[in-house]
Order: structure tokens, then C-alpha cells, then sequence
């Protein structure tokens, strides 16, 4: 169950009032959203930019000169030199010793991903071990996996909370080595997976890869403490902008480990094109390829110390009442019966969990609400939730309780599904997918009452009508 047990808002709690310094940021640097009357609940989708931010990068750009990096000149040395500091910075949010970490500048942790995923020695007699929540960007690295041999085992969620049993993990790191790889945070029910097994991986012969873009925004990962090998960041989810930019965040002795397929700007000591051979160069910059988004790497250096300045901490603070008064709206809207109005996916309570709060809503009769009728009347409202699967498969068939046999014998493309519409038929789904709604930086209480009155004002003793909807295009 939620932290709140009788009707008392979050603002009256203590702990919660301690985050007050929170409110006031949001109306000095975050006034844009409550001049547009915006709800802005998809935190988990994209973190949202201060001005102090959009102002540091114009002072930048339009008083300086930056050249691309990989010269001596003055503008290739001052650009070199922000990248640098950019970083160090990072190194530092993590408290990741420089003697033990790089960080890789990549496009996103989408693309961090790919990078382990096609440079990692896999090959037969090696595996590859996912929890199912994972990431469908994190999902992907399955097929360098299975394209050299190795043996791809995948972990189910367990309801009721979603969760992946300890035990489960620890009988599945025993078979083989490898690599294993997890979400520090669900992207879609936002239960948080102990870090613990990190080390219990080690032990067993495996990196580890920890897919940390949903934990980050709100908490702390120190990497003095826990030592993944590799873990991939999109830091547009921690502080809004910049976008286009991302990071793997990778121990230096899991990189000497990795075999690039190939090479490119940038990422070569030495090359020659007659003589077909080439030398990668000796550090981090092996994995970047080409010319570096050397004009918005500087505003996450910005980035990071505006977090720093609030605290990490704090916004986990605040996070962390808030969600526990989310869920604990939630759970109770009722219909007039007494019927419950909304299905949970994932823990009720704030144990193990993060901002990220999986649900749909039911109608009179107890049928899911389509959660595309969700999406079209929460955005005419001016709500910003996020609807669909979340690029979360198997978070979804843990949800949903698909078996691995319905799914294997009931493939998209083996049983005839010409559109997701057919797919979704075939496995008899009620919908395609869920609503989230996720906290962040500067929610308040109003953001959480107004999407909670919306929901009971909108859909209590209703069945909504589902005309006009426009199909599935993809998942």
C-alpha cells in the first residue's frame, strides 16, 4: 500500500514540506508550465529544461567561437577543452573514480546500447541474461548475441508487483558467462531491481550492464559503491536538455574487452587505406564516432551541476511523497458502486519503486478503457501522460499475464496478423498497452490532484464511446 493511509496531502508531511525549495525553482526557472496550464506528468519520457539552462547555452554560443574538436586551432581547443570538463562532470554526478570509468559521448542510451551490443565478445558458449522489463533499446543487443552463438535467456516478471524473483537471477547466472543485463529502474511499472546483483554477476563470471535512464533523474547512483560495467544514459531524462545527447558510462577494463566491427573519424590512431589495416585509438574515444555534438556536450556539464546545486537527494525526496500520494489516489477512485475505477501494474506501495506509475482505467461494467481514448482526452485537457507499451514488452506480457507459449504460438507474423489491431485480437488483449504517469523534478500535488479529478470527472460510472480512434500503429 501507498506511505499515505488517510486522506492527508503530501504537503502536510514533513518530509515532503522539506522540499519546498523545489516549488519555488519550479515558479523562477519551470514558469512555462503553469502559465500554459500544462500537467506535466511523462517525466520518465523526457526531463523538463530550465531557463537558466536555455540561457547558458545563448551566453555560450553567441559570445564565443567553437571549432570541431579534433584540431589544434583555437576554436577546436576551446571546444575540446568544454567536452573535456563535460566529462569530468559526469564522472563526478556518478562518483565513478576517472582511474576506473570513461564516459563515451553517444546520441542517447539508445545508442550507448548499440555500442556494447556489437562490440561484445559474444560467441557460443557464452549468454546473454535480460530481466523481460528491460528497455526494447536494451532488448535489441539480443540479436549481435544470437548472431555469434550465445545463448539469450530471458527473465519473466512475477506478479504481483512485477518484480524478478532473486532467486531466479541467481539460478540463471549459474549456467554459463556472460553478460547480464538490467534496469536499475522499470521504465514501465518503475520497480527498481536491487543493485546487489551487480556484484553477485561478478562473482558468476559476467559484466553487467545497467540501463540507468530511468533511475538517474530521481536518484542516486554512486558508482564508488556498486560497479557495473557499462551503463547507458540519456541525460535529456535527467535535466531536459540538451537532446541528442547521451552517454555509456563504462568501466575502463570492460572496454579493453570489447571488439569494435568497425572504425570511423575520430576513432583511429592510425589508418591506411591502401594497406587495409588501422589502430583504434588507446581511450575513450575509440567508441566515438566521428565529429562529437561538441556544442550541446558543454550544456550537460551544465546540466549536471544545476542537479548538483538542488540535490539529488532532495528531488528523490519529493519523488518519493509524491508518488506515494499518486498511488494512493489512484487505488482509491471508485465508481459509484464501490467498484474500483483503476488497474495497477506494478508495486502499490513506494518499497523498491521509483516515479514511474503504470495503470488503466476501468469503466462501469470493470472493462479497460481503451488507452488510446485515454491519451486523446488527458492531451485535450492539457494533461501530458504517456499511453501504449512504453517500449517495454515484456514488462506489458508480465501485465497483462501472457504466457511465453501464447506469445511463441502466437506470433505476429506466424499467425497472420496483417496490423497490431490483429496481433492484439489473436492474443485476446482487453488493450494495447497501459497509461503511465511519471513524476519528476518539479511535480507538485497539483499536477497529481489535477490528472486524478480528470480521470474521476471523466470516467466514473461511464463507458467511454471508441469511435473515431485512429489503429495501433506500432509497439
Amino acid at each position: 500500500m501507498s506511505d499515505f493511509q488517510v486522506d492527508a496531502t503530501p504537503t502536510l508531511h514533513p518530509e515532503y514540506a522539506a522540499t519546498r525549495r523545489l516549488d519555488e525553482l519550479r515558479a523562477a526557472e519551470y514558469g512555462h508550465l503553469d502559465e500554459r496550464g500544462q500537467v506535466y506528468l511523462d517525466y520518465t519520457g523526457s526531463g523538463v529544461a530550465a531557463h537558466a539552462q536555455l540561457r547558458a547555452h545563448f551566453e555560450r554560443l553567441s559570445g564565443h567561437c567553437f571549432g570541431n574538436p579534433h584540431s589544434e586551432s583555437p576554436t577546436s581547443s576551446a571546444a575540446t577543452a568544454l567536452v573535456e570538463e563535460a566529462r569530468a562532470a559526469i564522472l563526478r554526478f556518478f562518483n565513478a573514480s576517472p582511474d576506473e570509468y570513461a564516459v563515451i559521448f553517444t546520441a542517447n542510451a539508445t545508442g550507448a546500447c548499440r555500442l556494447v551490443g556489437e562490440a561484445y565478445p559474444f560467441r557460443r558458449g557464452t549468454g546473454l541474461i535480460l530481466t523481460s522489463d528491460n528497455h526494447n533499446s536494451v532488448n535489441g543487443i539480443r540479436e549481435f548475441a544470437r548472431a555469434r552463438g550465445a545463448q539469450v535467456t530471458h527473465l519473466p516478471v512475477r506478479a504481483p508487483d512485477l518484480r524478478v524473483p532473486g532467486e531466479e537471477v541467481r539460478a540463471a547466472l549459474g549456467r554459463r558467462r556472460g553478460l547480464f543485463v538490467f534496469p536499475a529502474q522499470s521504465n514501465f511499472t518503475g520497480v527498481q531491481h536491487p543493485l546487489r546483483w551487480i556484484e553477485l554477476a561478478h562473482a558468476r563470471g559476467y559484466d553487467v550492464l545497467l540501463d540507468a535512464a530511468a533511475f538517474v533523474p530521481a536518484n542516486r547512483l554512486d558508482l564508488s559503491r556498486v560497479h557495473p560495467d557499462f551503463v547507458p544514459v540519456s541525460w535529456y531524462k535527467v535535466f531536459g536538455y540538451p537532446t541528442g545527447v547521451g552517454a555509456l558510462v563504462a568501466r575502463r577494463a570492460a572496454l579493453a574487452r570489447l571488439r569494435r566491427p568497425w572504425f570511423a573519424g575520430g576513432t583511429i590512431q592510425a589508418v591506411s587505406a591502401l594497406g587495409g589495416w588501422h589502430i583504434m585509438a588507446r581511450d575513450e574515444t575509440a567508441f566515438e564516432d566521428g565529429t562529437l555534438n561538441f556544442l550541446s556536450i558543454p550544456d550537460v556539464e551544465f546540466g549536471v551541476r544545476w542537479i548538483e546545486d538542488i540535490g539529488i537527494d532532495l528531488i528523490h525526496q519529493r519523488v518519493h511523497h509524491l508518488t506515494s500520494w499518486l498511488l494512493h489516489r489512484l487505488t482509491g477512485l471508485r465508481h459509484p458502486d464501490g467498484s474500483p475505477m483503476i488497474v495497477l501494474y506494478g508495486p502499490e506501495g513506494t518499497d523498491r519503486r521509483g516515479g514511474t506509475v503504470a495503470f488503466n482505467v476501468l469503466d462501469r461494467r470493470g472493462r479497460i478503457v481503451d488507452e488510446r481514448i485515454i491519451a486523446r482526452d488527458t492531451a485535450a485537457a492539457g494533461i501530458s501522460i504517456r499511453t501504449g507499451c512504453f517500449c517495454n514488452p515484456g514488462a506489458g506480457e508480465g501485465a497483462f499475464g501472457i504466457s511465453e507459449r501464447a506469445l511463441r504460438g502466437f506470433g505476429f507474423v506466424g499467425r497472420g496478423a496483417r496490423s497490431l489491431e490483429d496481433y492484439l485480437g489473436i492474443l485476446g488483449l482487453p488493450s494495447g498497452g497501459a497509461v503511465r504517469a511519471s513524476l519528476g523534478l518539479v511535480s507538485n500535488t497539483a499536477d497529481v490532484e489535477r490528472l486524478v479529478t480528470f480521470l474521476e470527472a471523466t470516467y466514473s460510472d461511464r463507458v467511454p464511446d471508441p469511435g473515431g480512434l485512429k489503429p495501433r500503429e506500432r509497439c
